[in-house]
């Protein structure tokens, strides 16, 4: 896949900071990076705790590159307003999908895997499979 072709990544977290934390870190991590596009889409729009539909529709066409767009949650009610746009269909960019895998984890591996060109299929399944990732 060529780089103007590249999975997109947002991460939806009810922190402004926390989002951008984790794409700084993930990003950080995944060395050749750079041509990843990936958005944090964190808290509300006047900077509170929360989700914002609208953040997270404008993180997702901020990344669209034409391979999709991969959407991380950390919890509740991000996961619910992702799926409520998606259900919509016409909010997110085509081929936006909700990744089931640890916001951390799964970010690093998600942002890892799509600067190796790989398709939103290949970015899935290496973040989802962070859920097995063990510490001890």
């Amino acid at each position: 896949m060529s780089d103007d072709k590249r999975v997109g990544i947002v991460l939806v977290s009810h922190s402004a900071q926390v989002a951008a934390s984790v794409a700084e870190l993930a990003k950080g991590l995944a060395g050749g990076a750079a041509s990843v596009p990936v958005a944090p889409a964190g808290g509300t729009e006047g900077g509170g705790l929360g989700t914002s539909a609208e953040l997270i529709a404008a993180a997702a066409a901020a990344v669209e590159r034409g391979a999709g767009v991969a959407v991380l949650t950390d919890l509740g009610s991000a996961v619910l307003t992702v799926k409520a746009l998606l259900a919509e269909g016409d909010e997110l960019p085509d081929g936006t999908r909700l990744v089931d895998a640890p916001f951390l984890e799964g970010a690093v591996a998600a942002v890892v895997t799509a600067a190796t060109g790989a398709d939103l299929a290949a970015v899935e399944a290496a973040a989802t499979e962070a859920y097995g990732y063990r510490k001890v």
